[in-house]
C-alpha cells in the first residue's frame, strides 16, 4: 500500500487554520476520500490533558519546560494517530506540527533552534510534512479575529476572560513567531506554500485543494 499524504497548517493566531483544515478534509470527504483531522498539540487523550497545561492561563510555564511538553504531546500523537493513519495510506490533515515550535519556541520565546530541531527529530522520528501551507496574517488583524474567538467560547464556558496563554502574549511576540514562519517558508519554498492574507475564504480553499489533490494522487 502507497503511503499516506501528510499536510499541515501553521500560521500566527486568528489566521485560519481551522477554517480552511475543516474545509479541505469535508471536501475530500466529498470526493470519496477518508482523509484523517487532527491538532497540536492534542489529538490523543494525553496529548490534549497537556494542551489543557499548556494554553490555560494562569501561573507561568518556564520556556524550556513549555517545548518539552510540545514535544511529548507530538511524540504521543505520532505513535497513536499519525503514523498508523499513513500507514493505511489516508491523508493527514494536521493543524501545526514542528514548524509551529521553531517558530513559537524558537523564535518567539528565544531558545536555541539547534536544540528544538534536535528535539523535534527526536519527538518525530524524523517524520516531516509533504505539503505546509503556511497562513500569513499581520500580527494584529490575526490577534483581533483570535481574541474575539476566545471571548466568545469564554462565554459559552461562562468564564470570565477569554483567550488561551499563546494569545495573551504581546504583539511584539507574534512579530517574532511570523518572522520566524516567514524565515521557516524561505528555508524550505518546495514543502511550504505561504498564502498571504487578503484572499477570500473561499479563494483560499480552491488553492489549498486543488495543491492537495495534486499531491495526493493515490492516497486515500
Amino acid at each position: 500500500m502507497k503511503r499516506g499524504f501528510f499536510i499541515t497548517f501553521e500560521g500566527g493566531e486568528g489566521s485560519g487554520k481551522s477554517t480552511q483544515a475543516r474545509r479541505l478534509v469535508a471536501a475530500l470527504r466529498r470526493r470519496g476520500r477518508r482523509p484523517v483531522h487532527t491538532r497540536e498539540p492534542g489529538g490523543t487523550a494525553i496529548a490534549e490533558a497537556v494542551r489543557r497545561v499548556l494554553l490555560t492561563p494562569g501561573g507561568r510555564v518556564a520556556p524550556v519546560t513549555e517545548l518539552l511538553l510540545y514535544e511529548a504531546a507530538r511524540a504521543q500523537h505520532l505513535a497513536e494517530v499519525v503514523r498508523p493513519a499513513l500507514a493505511r495510506g489516508r491523508v493527514v490533515v494536521c493543524e501545526r506540527y514542528t514548524d509551529a515550535t521553531e517558530a513559537y519556541q524558537g523564535f518567539g520565546r528565544g531558545l536555541p533552534l539547534a536544540d528544538i530541531r534536535l528535539l523535534n527529530r527526536v519527538a518525530t522520528g524524523g517524520l516531516a510534512p509533504d505539503l505546509t501551507f503556511l497562513l500569513d496574517v499581520p500580527v494584529r488583524r490575526g490577534l483581533r479575529v483570535a481574541r474575539r474567538l476566545g471571548k466568545k467560547l469564554s462565554r459559552r464556558a461562562g468564564r470570565s476572560r477569554g483567550g488561551d496563554r499563546m494569545e495573551r502574549e504581546s504583539s511584539l511576540f507574534h512579530e517574532r513567531v511570523r518572522r520566524g514562519y516567514l524565515s521557516l517558508a524561505r528555508r524550505e519554498p518546495r514543502r511550504v506554500r505561504v498564502i498571504p492574507w487578503g484572499a477570500s475564504i473561499g479563494a483560499v480553499h480552491e488553492g489549498v485543494l486543488k495543491e492537495t489533490l495534486a499531491g495526493s494522487r493515490g492516497r486515500r
